[in-house]
């Protein structure tokens, strides 16, 4: 081309989690069978969509209006209905958007170009991509401690905050992805102090809040907002096992607080609008699902079971010192953490399969993260397919899996089989 094409950040793009996909389906490719570990999605690991949820939405297409436009900011019945179980919003403080990637793009696009956000490390990549795109510089980031059950080092938050003066925003992710921590309530008192005296705004990716293990642990940026600016990303496709719905909103706190952020979250509507609408459907079943007495046991169900899993992972992995596992407080993950000073990253599995170890050889030679190496020789010598977590933007070694699988049989073969791999890279 007589001019380069690409932007400056196109490098910052990647998704671990689907990037493994197709090293895994090449393997699949020789006959062998995969165990999917790498991403959540319920219904591909048979937990069946209940049959009250298909009956709502069998309801619903029933009418002409869920396959029409529907407002850019969402159904007014729908925002009604959201705020109606938030006294500290009204539905003119909602917007919807069509996927996570809509939602996240959109809040960072409308930033000045100068203006940076702090956000944990690690992070969901989702962010990290969308602040990458926007700086087109290094991110700052605040660390998140595994030696201390993943909390954040609130002075490293404070002192990059106070020095670096274009920071706007301070990102949460609570519960945490990829760590799978709950924050507690002194914690993120202590954050919002921070965004107060720097006068700052707030944005709580709270995507993953209704599936907390325990109704304790349960704190929502409205619960501690006071009078800061600040912005909560809800989701449905997470709480519900329906991936495919796509749906979640924007919840605004103190527009009115400053003319700046309320400007701002104009320009998140207008950007919005040049889209006409957002997808229907889900958006107009979701208060008769959330209502569904159905809803509230249903989701109590899976939350014991992906307890009972947590603690299954735990019992099988937490005995030996070249990892770190610190049990979920919430969903469907779990996270692994390697113990360097106990990893021998010079060990080369035995791959018994002439083609499976030609493949994964030549994969390899242009990787040079150890959890990458390490995920990537699990899938050729055992077929598990997890996911490397340094992809996270993170400046561990680790990797995850899920807490999804149904046949308690295998989820105990898949652990056992993840802790001897990981004993044959013992120093």
């Amino acid at each position: 081309m007589r001019k380069n094409l690409l932007h400056r950040w196109h490098n910052e793009l990647s998704y671990e989690i689907r990037e493994i996909v197709a090293v895994a389906q090449k393997i699949q490719s020789f006959w062998r069978n995969i165990y999917w570990e790498n991403i959540w999605d319920p219904v591909a690991k048979w937990e069946a969509v209940p049959d009250w949820i298909k009956q709502i939405v069998w309801q619903a297409i029933k009418l002409d209006e869920v396959y029409g436009y529907c407002p850019t900011r969402w159904l007014e019945k729908t925002r009604e209905y959201i705020a109606s179980k938030n006294p500290k919003i009204t539905k003119e403080n909602i917007l919807f958007f069509n996927w996570l990637w809509d939602a996240i793009n959109k809040i960072y696009r409308s930033l000045a170009f100068d203006s940076r956000v702090i956000w944990p490390n690690p992070a969901y990549s989702t962010h990290s991509s969308a602040e990458a795109a926007h700086a087109g510089t290094s991110h700052i980031t605040y660390s998140l401690d595994p030696k201390n059950n993943w909390n954040p080092d609130l002075e490293e938050l404070e002192n990059k905050v106070k020095y670096n003066p274009n920071i706007v925003w301070i990102l949460v992710v609570n519960p945490d992805n990829p760590t799978w921590a709950v924050f507690s309530k002194q914690v993120l008192l202590d954050i919002v102090d921070i965004a107060r005296r720097y006068n700052l705004f707030l944005v709580f990716d709270e995507i993953y809040e209704k599936l907390t293990y325990s109704e304790d642990d349960r704190v929502l940026l409205s619960d501690i907002i006071d009078e800061i600016p600040g912005i909560s990303m809800k989701w449905i496709s997470k709480d519900l096992p329906w991936p495919g719905s796509r749906c979640g909103w924007i919840e605004v706190y103190n527009e009115d607080s400053d003319e700046n952020f309320k400007q701002y979250i104009k320009s998140i509507l207008s950007s919005k609008m040049l889209e006409v609408c957002s997808t229907t459907l889900p958006q107009y079943v979701l208060p008769q699902i959330y209502e569904s007495e159905n809803y509230k046991s249903s989701l109590k169900e899976r939350i014991s079971k992906y307890k009972s899993r947590a603690d299954t992972a735990e019992k099988i992995l937490w005995a030996i010192p070249e990892i770190t596992l610190v049990k979920p407080k919430w969903a469907f993950y779990l996270s692994i953490t390697f113990n360097m000073e106990y990893i021998n990253k010079n060990h080369v599995p035995d791959i018994k399969e002439k083609e499976i170890k030609e493949y994964i050889w030549w994969f390899l030679e242009w990787i040079s993260r150890f959890d990458k190496i390490f995920c990537y020789y699990l899938l050729a010598q055992t077929w598990i397919c997890t996911v490397p977590l340094s992809g996270f933007n993170s400046t561990f070694e680790w990797f995850r899996m899920t807490l999804l699988e149904q046949d308690d049989a295998k989820f105990e073969y898949i652990l056992e089989h993840i802790r001897d791999f990981v004993i044959d890279f013992r120093k």
